[in-house]
């Protein structure tokens, strides 16, 4: 890490000084890998879905991260979303990884786009819109992508409730040929 580079302790409290009541937690791991056991950081951040964005914007304007993806998760009555950033991407011992996540309520499932601060969050926003059932408000392209176009509008393959497949499987013994 160069002398200009932020510590994963420092990247917390550069965030928490700026948005302190929108952080609702942030956990600092390392993970040692490889045969010389070199130590990678990992930061986990829960964040409130109405700083969003403008922590993504202050991230951005410090230290542009690497976007690898957005994973999903049906929690029952919230679907969480966690972006996967890299910091210091592509410094030999100095990446971090960051990972911000943020929980929206299922009856009203909305986040806005990324991709007019980071192009490339496009396809995994479009995976999540299709997959979960999340409206990215504002994405420039929300045609689907990954289902065919004949595949049931109200149904998200990675739910699991009322909205997932289980009414698309649950009585297949039963379907005429």
């Amino acid at each position: 890490m160069t002398k200009d580079q932020k510590t994963p302790e420092e990247h917390v409290k550069y965030l928490k000084d700026k948005f302190n009541t929108n952080i609702i937690s942030a956990d600092i791991k390392k993970r040692a890998a490889g045969s010389k056991k070199n130590e990678t950081p990992s930061i986990w951040m829960k964040i409130d879905k109405g700083a969003f964005k403008e922590i993504v914007k202050y991230i951005i304007e410090y230290n542009y991260p690497h976007l690898a993806i957005i994973s999903g998760n049906d929690l029952g009555n919230n679907i969480e979303l966690i972006y996967h950033f890299t910091v210091n991407y592509g410094t030999r011992l100095g990446e971090i990884n960051l990972h911000i996540s943020v929980e929206l309520p299922k009856s009203k499932p909305e986040i806005e786009t990324i991709c007019d601060l980071i192009p490339g969050a496009l396809i995994t926003e479009r995976e999540k819109q299709e997959f979960l059932g999340v409206k990215i408000k504002n994405i420039p392209d929300n045609r689907r992508l990954f289902l065919p176009d004949d595949f049931p509008k109200d149904v998200y393959p990675w739910r699991r409730d009322e909205k997932g497949l289980e009414k698309l499987y649950k009585n297949l013994h039963e379907v005429k040929k």
